[in-house]
């Protein structure tokens, strides 16, 4: 994708990415099953969830079949896509770009576990060869 392309990637807001999570999760599903989801997060109501939802579609961030009786609604953009666009934007706005940065907050703010930082090592290891 060139950066031309990538600047007009559409961005989720905070309460879009709530439900992008849900659908990720539970793979293409009614408004019904999504608001229900999120009720378990916090208090929701069917038709706000209803018009985002309508308004993602909107923007190409969902696509609706209106094949059955109940739309169906499921992500364009694949998870690891929508997710590597939005922490290069956040690394770049937030840690100039320098992801080395990022990582020496995330590690000096929040114990990882043995296992995570074995994961680290093992990745670093991989990026060296």
């Amino acid at each position: 994708m060139n950066m031309e392309a990538q600047n007009k990637q559409i961005e989720p807001t905070k309460s879009e990415l709530e439900i992008l999570q849900v659908l990720w999760e539970l793979g293409p599903s009614t408004v019904r099953t999504v608001n229900d989801e999120l009720l378990k997060q916090k208090d929701v109501n069917y038709t706000t969830t209803l018009k985002l939802m309508q308004i993602m579609a909107d923007k190409s961030i969902l696509k609706r079949d209106e094949s059955q009786m109940k739309h169906i609604y499921s992500v364009v953009e694949e998870e690891q896509k929508t997710k590597a666009h939005l922490l290069d934007k956040f690394v770049d706005s937030m840690y100039k770009g320098s992801a080395g940065k990022l990582v020496m907050q995330l590690l000096g703010n929040k114990k990882a576990s043995q296992q995570e930082l074995q994961d680290i090592k093992d990745l670093l290891k991989k990026l060296e060869e």
